[in-house]
């Protein structure tokens, strides 16, 4: 399948070398010039885990060393690319960064808008060059394949600065751009699966998952791209674009605005250059979702639940070498998932998924970590708390506001929970009435008619302070009842 897609690229576009695509992606001047610090300039940063090959169980070890990942800074001449070339695992984001470390606070500007699609076969493939080349879905400047599946870059035309209002903008507009290229004809897999800004992807020239032999290769095809004309592709019928111009519109306050406005949080933040605050949460957190991602998880969100649980991790206060552990258990699980042979869930995967244990990303928003993981997270109405540790809470602050004079609701609203009884009897009164009918007569909302029409009361009720429980008498009590009422008459 991987030289098919090779070949079928090839009759219609033209294959570039890794230089050339990572030269169009970063012109030069992008970065800085290899040993000229007074340059001041981001770099590129890329991800390798060195691998030896082999396997158990079906599981590939490829781990070499500590298993740990290596970091490589890519300055200006991206000479330090071609030395990559010949590694099994090694990623990169088109994203530049001041320092060594791969988070949007060291991050300076965005090159590229990259798309994933996994369960990419030959009709897929055919269908993804068709709905570009008809303006379905946005040109992409290359299509890389990427061994299973297909990454679309939508290079810049300027390079966008990743200040933390643009980042939230360009997430967004990422999330909403996957849902329309990854769909029932693009891809064999139905769940869309939703990268983060910060992914880094497979480095073109080095290995895919199907081996070293099978490289990375990148394909030109449309040109450098506006921000502008790729929100023309998100639908406005469901309000979609509109909320991504509102987050716009929110996000292009400039700095001196935001000075005048908020002088105590630029003075903490932009000159102090402090972290935001956080508190470490109870390790509640980190077994819930250790459990949930244990039982829950589906192929095409492995990484990612693993990822989140690395974020919990450092945000509970657990200790690497216990994490390690919990999540090289899911390791065999995990792999047994894999529906193809290509699929399969390595040590790699484990180890790119743990480089989120990183103080840098403790405050990772929940919404988030929801679309990436394809698994819902419930607001906790009680903070990881235990359920008698939040009623101790709320009863403290219940006590306080009446200490304050402030009013304190006592039990349920009046009136409340009497409406199944007044359906009932009216029913009971009404037997072959019509909910219209119950609704002219008794005033009840139409809504509240049909959720009672059919429920009988319960048998256990409490009225008037008093709980009262219907009891029928037995066959003899009611002879005797029966033959009492007879003597009487």
């Amino acid at each position: 399948m991987y030289k098919e897609k090779n070949a079928h690229l090839e009759q219609f576009l033209e294959q570039v070398s890794p230089f050339e695509f990572y030269r169009e992606i970063f012109p030069e001047g992008s970065f800085e010039r290899k040993g000229h610090y007074e340059d001041k300039k981001p770099n590129g940063i890329a991800v390798s885990l060195p691998g030896k090959g082999g396997s158990v169980n079906g599981i590939a070890l490829g781990i070499e060393g500590d298993g740990k990942a290596r970091r490589y800074i890519i300055t200006d001449d991206l000479k330090m690319l071609e030395e990559l070339m010949d590694t099994d695992f090694t990623i990169m984001a088109p994203i530049s960064y001041y320092g060594k470390k791969r988070s949007g606070k060291f991050a300076r500007f965005l090159y590229a808008l990259v798309f994933d699609i996994d369960g990419v076969g030959m009709p897929q493939l055919r269908d993804v060059l068709h709905q570009m080349n008809k303006d379905i879905l946005p040109k992409a400047t290359f299509v890389v394949n990427s061994g299973t599946g297909l990454h679309l870059y939508y290079v810049l035309s300027e390079p966008v600065p990743m200040y933390p209002q643009n980042q939230h903008y360009l997430k967004e507009l990422k999330y909403s751009l996957t849902r329309q290229i990854w769909n029932r004809y693009t891809s064999s897999i139905k769940q869309p699966q939703m990268q983060g800004l910060m992914q880094g992807f497979r480095v073109v020239g080095s290995g895919t998952k199907l081996g070293k032999g099978y490289p990375v290769v990148a394909f030109q095809f449309g040109g450098r791209v506006e921000l502008d004309d790729l929100l023309e592709y998100i639908p406005a019928s469901n309000g979609e674009r509109q909320k991504l111009q509102g987050i716009l519109k929110k996000s292009s306050m400039p700095l001196a605005v935001a000075k005048e406005k908020y002088p105590d949080w630029y003075e903490r933040r932009i000159v102090k250059g402090e972290r935001r605050g956080r508190w470490t949460v109870k390790r509640d957190l980190y077994d819930w979702w250790l459990r949930r991602i244990q039982d829950e998880i589906r192929v095409g969100h492995r990484y990612h639940g693993i990822m989140t649980l690395a974020i919990y991790a450092k945000k509970c206060g657990i200790e690497e070498e216990e994490l390690r552990q919990d999540a090289y258990s899911l390791l065999l699980p995990y792999d047994e998932m894999s529906i193809e042979e290509v699929n399969r869930f390595t040590r790699e995967d484990v180890e790119a998924a743990l480089s989120m244990f990183n103080e840098d990303y403790v405050t990772f928003p929940r919404d988030d970590i929801a679309r990436l993981s394809g698994m819902s997270m419930p607001v906790n109405k009680r903070n990881w708390r235990k359920r008698k540790e939040h009623i101790q809470v709320m009863n403290t602050m219940k006590a306080l506001k009446k200490q304050l004079g402030e009013a304190v609701p006592v039990g349920r609203p009046q009136g409340s929970g009497t409406a199944q009884e007044r359906v009932y009897q009216w029913r009971q009164q009404h037997p072959e009435g019509r909910k219209a009918d119950c609704h002219r007569e008794t005033g009840l909302d139409p809504k509240t008619i049909r959720k009672w029409w059919d429920c009988p009361l319960p048998p256990l009720r409490f009225e008037s302070g008093h709980i009262t429980v219907p009891v029928e008498p037995s066959k003899m009590t009611s002879d005797f009842l029966v033959a009492a009422q007879a003597e009487d008459d």
